[in-house]
């Protein structure tokens, strides 16, 4: 027997503003729904598990344990400053002069995510 990952759950404030922000980073929708000031939004994957947003009282106060990393479609540069566009903040820069490495950014909530490089940028640098 096994089980299988029904969503990724993330504890929040605002879950429809925070759920707005993830579906522009991913490009997907959020579930039809879900309106301003509901207590939980989903945004939908086009695969896997569906991102699930908790109104929650307690801030949050320290590191998160779990985080997802995003690969992007394109260049991993020009994705970092997409999502900065969007309200993501920079809090950790790993990403070297030779290509590798990645980007730590905290969605607008503080919930820390990183930017990978994309097929291309590794194929780029040949790793």
């Amino acid at each position: 027997m096994v089980s299988v990952v029904q969503n990724v759950a993330i504890d929040c404030a605002d879950a429809y503003g925070l759920a707005r922000f993830w579906s522009e980073v991913t490009g997907r929708p959020l579930h039809p729904e879900d309106r301003p000031g509901d207590p939980e939004a989903q945004v939908l994957l086009a695969e896997g598990p569906v991102l699930h947003f908790n109104q929650v009282p307690e801030p949050k106060t320290s590191k998160n344990r779990i985080h997802l990393c995003l690969r992007p479609e394109t260049s991993r540069d020009p994705e970092v400053e997409r999502l900065l566009g969007l309200g993501a903040t920079l809090v950790d820069d790993r990403r070297h002069p030779d290509g590798s490495g990645w980007a730590v950014l905290a969605d607008p909530e503080g919930n820390e995510f990183c930017v990978l490089r994309s097929a291309a940028d590794r194929a780029a640098t040949g790793s």
